[in-house]
């Protein structure tokens, strides 16, 4: 079921590089772009090299080059101009087509080479936010729609986590700690094992000059009063992607408060999907919950400057 996807419709092909499957149609009959091979019942399927292809065919025609001029290189040539492009570019849109180039070819050396020329001219929030929560936001809809495999989306998200283990590093190696200021403890809850959220805001706390405990996935919150003894005033922050589900949170929510809140002057945090439906005027006064980061950041990562 997971197996790497080799042959795709021309419906895959429109989802994946964002070209309309009549536009497809008359590049192959006008400039013989392509050359699909048909099923018993004429149905065009392409192979993956026709894919790779085309995702380098609409990073030219995107940036614009005329198709005309692009089918006149010899198909050698492409590739090398793509690269060459992708590399200079200043659009995150044509960061984010270059990373899909990336995934389809398994080449985490164009990755690297994307990523760094990124990281030479933005933070590394910004490309977390403007080119990696968009791809991974596609590539959802891709795998999907079928259009990728399993294979595809595990790919880039692991070199997106070495990223943010690379990046963790280096913000850890700078902070200053000063005696006072606050310490997040960063955790999922138990059976949630959906992390890349969290790894990111892990290195954002890091990144702003605050210290942070990493716990990771799948933590009871029975086992976190064991850190009240280190720092009875934590801010503990968590992701709710899958868990608890709508059955439990309700207990979650009362067994926190009891095991932790009431016994310490800590903070509970929450993001995520399955928050949506909690009503925060009901809930104990030191949990609240996010929709975004940005108001996370504004409330307890900026510092507050007096007039």
């Amino acid at each position: 079921m997971n197996e790497i996807k080799n042959s795709f419709s021309i419906k895959n092909l429109e989802n994946i590089s964002g070209i309309k499957a009549h536009t497809i149609r008359i590049w192959e009959k006008r400039y013989n772009l392509l050359s699909p091979e048909r099923t018993d019942t004429n149905i065009r399927r392409y192979s993956i090299d026709s894919l790779r292809k085309l995702l380098n065919i609409t990073l030219l025609y995107n940036n614009g080059y005329k198709i005309s001029k692009i089918a006149a290189y010899e198909e050698s040539e492409i590739p090398l101009l793509v690269r060459k492009l992708a590399l200079t570019s200043k659009s995150e849109q044509m960061s984010i087509n270059t990373l899909k180039l990336a995934m389809v070819n398994f080449d985490t050396v164009l990755f690297d080479l994307t990523f760094e020329e990124l990281i030479g001219k933005k933070d590394f929030e910004f490309i977390y936010m403007k080119v990696f929560i968009p791809l991974l936001h596609e590539l959802g809809i891709l795998w999907q729609t079928n259009a990728i495999c399993l294979t595809h989306e595990h790919f880039i998200t692991n070199l997106i986590k070495q990223k943010i283990h690379l990046q963790t590093e280096l913000a850890q190696g700078q902070i200053k700690y000063n005696e006072g200021d606050p310490c997040f403890v960063l955790f999922l809850p138990e059976n949630e094992i959906h992390e890349l959220s969290i790894l990111y805001l892990n290195q954002l706390i890091l990144s702003k000059g605050y210290k942070t405990i990493f716990l990771g996935q799948s933590v009871p919150s029975n086992s976190l009063a064991t850190l009240l003894s280190f720092n009875p005033q934590l801010h503990f922050v968590t992701f709710c992607i899958v868990e608890p589900n709508q059955y439990i949170m309700d207990d979650y929510i009362t067994n926190f408060e009891h095991q932790i809140l009431n016994i310490s002057d800590s903070r509970l945090s929450m993001f995520g999907p399955r928050t949506v439906d909690l009503n925060q005027e009901k809930l104990p006064e030191k949990i609240v919950v996010f929709k975004g980061l940005e108001e996370f950041k504004h409330r307890f990562l900026e510092p507050t400057v007096f007039a």
